[in-house]
This record gives C-alpha cells, structure tokens and sequence, in this order.
C-alpha cells in the first residue's frame, strides 16, 4: 500500500510492531500498538486540506466499481448513451441494495495503467453523460432511487469531446436531473472535479466521503492561473475550500460520511456499508414525499446554494 508523507512515522511504528511480533516481544508489541494509536490520532485529527486532498487521489482509495461489488447485489451493467458509443469512464448498474431495487451510476479511474487508459483516468466524455442521463431516466420511468457515485479530476477537454458538446451535454444533465421524478442521492467518495463532478452531482441529497474533496477547479490549475506556478497548490487547495467539512460549513453539501480514521483504502467494507447506510436512510426518507413535494425540496435546496445575508 502507497504511503503518504505525512503517514511515514506511522509507518515506521507498524514495521517496528512487525519487527516485535517476529521476535515474540508481547511487551514491546503492546507498547508499540499504544503509540501506534496516539500517532494516528495525532496525524488525522489535524490533516491539513492539501493532505485530505492527497487522501482523496490515494493509489489505493476505493473506486466506484470497488464500492458497486461490496454494496449491490443481482446487478446488471448497463452500457451506452444511444447516440455515440459507450463511455467507460462511467459505469450504471441496475441491480439491488440490500431490499431496495435501485441504480447506481459512478466515475471510475480505473486501477492499473491498461483500466485507466480504457476508463480515460476517469474524465468523461460527453457521451459518457448522455449515457447517465439516458439510464438516470430509466430509473425514473420505473421509479427506481439512483445513487451517483462522483470520483473525477473533471471532464475529458479533448478536441473530440469539445466537438461532439461537452459543455452542452454537462449543462442538460444539470438541467434534467434538477426535474427528475424519483429520489437521488449523490456521493463524492474521491475527487470531485468541476462540471465533471456537477453532472452527475444534482440529486436530492449530496454528501462526501470524510476525506473526499469537491471543487471547482483542481488546485495545480488554480496555481497556475493564479500565481503561474504549480508548485502553490498546497496554498491553493487551501484557499479553494474544497474539504467536507469546509463545504458543510458553507452549506454547499447534506452530509459528510464517515470514514475510516486512516483512509476509506485502508477498509473498503467499512466505508461502502456507511455509503449504503447513508443511501437507503436517505432514500427511506425522501419515499416518503410525493413528487410534487420532492421537486419542491429540490429547487428550494438549490434555490439556496449562494445565498447572502449582510
């Protein structure tokens, strides 16, 4: 497993426990645990924005298929937008959770180098939209909850992409899924990069994963354009808010779910029973309105988003 700077220390005392175990050292090895809990302590309850950034891109962070595996059962993949071709870098399922008939639709990045050339590093195409748009709106025509999984640096910016209407296709989902007739719920559970992350984050309730970000440009683009210097992204990742507790605070998202204390990659059956927790409350809860009410919730809610009082 990838290390983190910022987790070398703790590193350090796990090989030292190693170390103790191999020798039969239970004294040395019951210290050495109590010191490994402190130093965890110490590093994760003051993580900096940039580090959570760094835990949000982990090598090893679950992915959206990873999730998908431990959370839904009788699943069927669901594949193309009818228009163009099939975009890989997001993946639709139909299928179950635990009794709840529902769909999922998530930005994968793919793991090893061949998955993340064939998932496009998880940057959509438009096409890739059009098709969560087309199964979102299957979803509705059999009153199914959909869940949206968001893990992307952004949206493809290629040439191709521009020509066959990126920003359009970006814009309708914002459009179609602010009016859809049927619960969703949307999960930032790594990377939330710009409109690429909007597309498939317009949902009745919309959290983030403890140590997942969310924003409106990465922080190297931002240094960029700002100081032309892509060495001030830590100073950037600061300054653009982009932390789940920092966009709560904003009231920008619902909810943060819990991961964890080291990292959703260090127990990925932890954090997808909390994703599936959080999804079948929310969904119980919003089952409970009509349609006429549900929409009204829904543009009450973004109604809000920026709202200023002096």
């Amino acid at each position: 497993m990838a290390v983190l700077d910022f987790e070398q220390k703790i590193e350090e005392i796990e090989k030292e426990i190693e170390v103790a175990k191999i020798k039969g050292d239970t004294h040395a090895v019951e210290v050495l645990e109590d010191d490994l809990k402190k130093e965890v302590k110490k590093t994760f309850s003051n993580l900096t924005p940039y580090q959570k950034l760094l835990l949000a891109r982990h090598p090893d962070r679950p992915h959206a298929i990873d999730l998908i595996e431990l959370i839904m059962t009788n699943k069927y993949e669901l594949h193309g937008d009818r228009e163009f071709r099939d975009d890989e870098a997001i993946v639709a399922f139909i299928g179950e959770i635990d009794d709840v008939k529902c769909v999922v639709i998530g930005e994968e990045k793919g793991r090893n180098t061949k998955d993340k050339i064939k998932r496009n590093f998880g940057m959509p195409h438009p096409e890739g939209y059009r098709k969560a748009l087309r199964i979102a709106k299957l979803a509705e025509k059999f009153k199914l909850p959909v869940l949206f999984l968001v893990d992307t640096p952004g949206a493809f910016p290629g040439i191709g992409a521009e020509e066959r209407g990126q920003s359009e296709a970006i814009a309708r989902n914002l459009l179609e899924l602010s009016k859809i007739k049927t619960p969703t719920v949307s999960i930032v559970i790594g990377e939330g990069g710009s409109g690429g992350a909007l597309a498939i984050g317009v949902a009745d309730k919309f959290a983030m994963l403890k140590y997942s970000v969310f924003s409106v440009i990465s922080p190297e683009g931002c240094a960029a354009i700002l100081w032309d210097d892509n060495s001030k992204a830590e100073t950037a990742t600061k300054a653009l808010k982009i932390s789940a507790e920092e966009l709560k605070e904003l009231g920008l998202i619902d909810d943060i779910i819990d991961e964890p204390e080291m990292g959703a990659h260090r127990d990925y059956e932890t954090t997808a029973e909390n994703i599936k927790k959080y999804f079948l409350d929310k969904v119980k809860e919003l089952n409970s309105l009509d349609n006429g009410e549900l929409l009204q919730r829904r543009f009450e809610k973004y109604l809000n988003y920026g709202a200023f009082q002096g």
